[in-house]
């Protein structure tokens, strides 16, 4: 089975984020980078395929020179080879545009299976993936939290609401989004370093796939949240006071 597993390098959780003077995207001068994590645990999917079922891993990542430590890191987990699409600007790109870049890349792989994250910890929209099915009109499932194969095809379990899931059985080829913390994710070896060094990774130029995408959407302005304090005095005896503060915490602050 070959498996294509889209990877997107984000900044650290715990960064200190600025705007950038442009207002467009935040300052990366100074941050550090990381796998998004929803993308780790659909690396992990594929990896445990390939152990079960045999295959090929292929790990495909858009973004400038820095993304370079995200493929080695995949490599060095278990991946075969990858494939880099150099795009500098990738904040400029929506989600169409980016699944369209994705696409081309795969049509040109013809995997048997593509996994994605649900969700970047970045932008958060959990559309890539179902976009990216929708442009290579292959059947797709998302919030999949178990992959069995079966037969000429696959059996996955999707997470629903409160608590309930369903079974689903897809052909291949197919697109699925994984859930985070399905399973536990791995850590790179030694010797997968050592062996991440001589792995393949093609580099394909952003402007070499464009024809034909562009974005739908543009970011118009980027800003923080405001930092605001708010004081409200709570009128009448205790009785009604409370009844207040409930009220309060209840359906403004929602704490309770």
């Amino acid at each position: 089975m070959k498996i294509v597993v889209a990877l997107k390098q984000v900044a650290g959780r715990d960064s200190a984020f600025e705007v950038r003077p442009d207002g467009i995207w935040i300052d990366e001068d100074d941050l550090e980078f990381e796998v998004n994590e929803p993308d780790a645990y659909a690396l992990e999917a594929a990896l445990k395929l390939k152990e079960s079922e045999g295959g090929e891993v292929v790990v495909l990542c858009a973004g400038p020179d820095r993304t370079s430590k995200a493929i080695k890191e995949a490599l060095a987990k278990g991946a075969d080879r990858a494939v880099h699409i150099e795009l500098e600007d990738p904040e400029r790109l929506d989600t169409l545009a980016l699944a369209g870049l994705l696409a081309k890349v795969v049509e040109t792989e013809a995997p048997d299976l593509v996994l994605t994250g649900l969700q970047s910890d970045d932008l958060g929209s959990g559309q890539t993936g179902v976009v990216l099915a929708e442009l290579l009109g292959a059947p797709h499932a998302s919030i999949i939290m178990e992959i069995e194969k079966s037969g000429s095809g696959l059996r996955v379990r999707r997470e629903l609401e409160g608590g309930w899931f369903q079974h689903v059985e897809l052909p291949l080829p197919a697109v699925l989004t994984i859930q985070s913390g399905i399973s536990k994710l791995r850590y790179a070896t030694l010797m997968g370093i050592k062996k991440a060094r001589s792995k393949q990774v093609r580099h394909v130029s952003a402007e070499e796939l464009a024809a034909g995408v562009a974005p739908v959407i543009r970011l118009d302005r980027l800003r923080l949240p405001e930092k605001t304090k708010e004081t409200q005095m709570l009128d009448g005896p205790p009785a009604e006071a409370a009844a207040k503060l409930v009220e309060k915490l209840k359906f403004e602050a929602r704490t309770l």
